[in-house]
Parts: structure tokens; C-alpha cells; sequence
């Protein structure tokens, strides 16, 4: 595997001064409404509960971001990828993953899909949730949805399917870091909960066409190590001859992500390349992964699919540090 070393910035690189640090990390489309100022967590009203903001440690750490040095790997045909090993640093990965873990609330996702005219149901086999906002519209200072274009409230029917909410101040924080040593911009972020060795998700592709022609997808690991493995999409050899070829004998990557770690796809990944999270047995599987992903959906059907596939119509999971596990959240305590 071939990889070149980018050189460590600090965010003092990109901003010299307090004016200018202030402007690049200005609120975003993605960003938490500012329902949330003067106040110590995240609130609104697609929220089931409130959620707490980042740990002043954990953000004073974060803002020395990355930790090391990011490395290019981009040796197989129509890859190209930015590894941090870590992003964010070992004094402060497992804080974060016990502060997401217990404060943000999941979904076990259930739907259907019809194959060959049989409707099948499908039951995620990991704990999700969303935020985020498509570019055509954003969130207004007091949480509600409006155009992109004219800041006028989207007509009610705009959304028919769900109900998007914007980032919290602890996922926002990483996203604007992320977008200062990436040079890309996002507008959601997906967070999946890995609770033992058994969740995984098996090979896919983050090639919607709602993400445009060459996305580039930030993608967090916390918590238990885990194989993220990489595969080239075939082609029948009579669509590319020598082509074809080349491509069909690149090599599989394996990268064992840890906690802290990131890998940016970027290019012609998404849309030539598949990646998994396999099922693991024992170790330190078992103890849990959080997967963030930051990515950038461009119209309102990309809208419409994360928030279909991550949240659904289930209930609300929330972290129980007592009994170790997830647990049905319900509004008055009980479950």
C-alpha cells in the first residue's frame, strides 16, 4: 500500500486571527440553532430529549485536531483516501465515545424493500441516528426550516416523509473541525452505534446521486476496534478490456480502525469502491463503536433517504450506564 504523509496543520494554519477563525467557524446550514445559546445542551422540537454540550476538556482537545498526520492512500485504481491514525487524540477518543454513547439518542431502524415483487423486511442490524438538512434549505436562528435561496419557511409539504433537526453542539464541533482539514463542506452527519461484534453493515456505497458526482465522506471511529474492509466494483471484462482487468485485480484493503481514528473518501471512491463493517466475534468488539459519518446531500431527496433509513417510524433508544446497554427511551423515564 503506498501512502503519502500530509503535514500536520493546527488550526492556527488556517486562522491567524480571532476574526478570521471566527468567520470560517461561523454557523453553517448544519449547524444547532441558536435555541441553544446561553444554555448547556442542544435542544428542538424533533429532539425527544435535550443533549448536552461537549466536556470543556473534550473541547479544548478537539481543537488541537488532528493528532497526527494524515495519510494519502490512492495506489489502486479510482481510490483515494485520507487516513488519520489517530484524528482525535488517544488522551481524549474514549471521553468522547462515553459522552456520545450515553447522550445522544438511536434507533434500532426497521423497513421494507421489494425484490422481485416479495416484500421483504429489513431490520438494521446496528443503532442509528441523524441530523442534518439538504443545501436547498436551512435552519433559521430559532430551529425552524427555511429556503436556502430566499430564507422564506419551506411550504409545509417540503418534507412530507420526515422530520429534520439539526446538529447538536457536540456533532457540530467535529463537523467544523472536520471541515477545516478535509477543505470540504457537510451538511449531516449519520451516527451508527455498533453495540457488540454481531452489528455490522454489510458492503455498500455512498454513490446517491443526491450526494453529487464526487463526494467526499468523513468517517469517524470510537470505541472498539474494527475491520473496515474495501473492495473495487467488478466490470464485466467486454466494458473496459484492459481496463477492466486492471480494475478487477485491485486489491481488497483492510484498514483495523481504532478509536480517534478517521478516513476521508474522497473522488472516485463512492463511486468505485464498496466498504464493510463485518461481524466480529469476542475481543474488543464487544465493547462498542460509534461510527460518525459527515457527508453533504444536495438535494431534498437526500433529506427524505437519511432520514428514512436512520430514523424511521421506531422508537428511541437511549444509553443506560447502569445496565451497560441500550435501552427503549420513553418520555417519562420508564421503559
Amino acid at each position: 500500500m503506498t501512502a503519502t504523509t500530509s503535514r500536520k496543520r493546527a488550526l492556527t494554519d488556517f486562522f491567524p486571527s480571532d476574526k478570521q477563525k471566527k468567520a470560517r467557524t461561523s454557523p453553517s446550514p448544519a449547524s444547532s440553532p441558536s435555541v441553544s445559546v446561553g444554555r448547556p445542551w442542544s435542544s428542538h422540537p424533533t429532539y425527544p430529549f435535550p443533549v448536552p454540550h461537549l466536556p470543556t476538556h473534550i473541547s479544548e482537545k478537539l481543537s488541537e485536531c488532528p493528532s497526527i498526520d494524515g495519510q494519502t492512500i490512492n495506489d489502486q485504481p479510482d481510490l483515494d483516501l485520507l487516513y488519520f491514525q489517530p484524528f482525535v487524540a488517544k488522551s481524549v477518543e474514549k471521553d468522547l465515545f462515553d459522552f456520545l454513547r450515553s447522550q445522544l439518542f438511536f434507533y434500532r431502524v426497521q423497513y421494507k424493500i421489494k425484490r422481485g415483487g416479495i416484500e421483504t423486511q429489513i431490520n438494521t442490524p446496528r443503532y442509528t441516528t441523524v441530523f442534518g438538512l439538504d443545501e436547498t434549505s436551512r435552519f433559521a436562528p430559532d430551529g425552524s426550516i427555511v429556503e436556502a435561496a430566499t430564507s422564506e419557511p419551506v411550504a409545509p409539504n417540503k418534507y412530507p416523509t420526515c422530520k429534520p433537526r439539526p446538529l447538536p453542539q457536540c456533532l457540530d464541533e467535529l463537523r467544523k473541525i472536520t471541515e477545516v482539514f478535509t477543505e470540504s463542506t457537510y451538511n449531516f452527519c449519520l451516527v451508527n452505534y455498533y453495540a457488540t461484534g454481531a452489528d455490522s453493515i454489510s458492503y455498500h456505497s455512498d454513490d446517491e446521486r443526491f450526494l453529487g458526482p464526487l463526494p467526499s465522506i468523513a468517517s469517524f471511529s470510537f470505541g472498539a476496534k474494527r475491520d473496515f474492509l474495501m473492495k473495487h466494483k467488478p466490470l464485466p471484462p467486454k466494458d473496459g478490456g484492459s481496463v477492466a482487468a486492471e480494475v478487477n485485480n485491485a486489491k481488497p484493503l483492510k484498514l483495523p480502525l481504532a478509536s480517534g481514528d478517521m478516513v476521508l473518501m474522497r473522488g472516485k471512491t463512492q463511486a468505485n469502491w464498496l466498504h464493510s463493517i463485518p461481524k466480529r466475534k469476542g475481543g474488543d468488539s464487544d465493547r462498542g463503536r460509534i461510527n460518525i459519518t459527515f457527508r453533504k446531500a444536495m438535494v431534498k431527496g437526500g433529506t427524505e433517504n437519511y432520514y428514512q433509513y436512520n430514523v424511521g417510524s421506531g422508537g428511541v433508544w437511549k444509553w443506560d450506564d447502569q445496565k451497560k446497554d441500550m435501552r427503549p427511551w420513553q418520555p417519562n423515564g420508564e421503559e
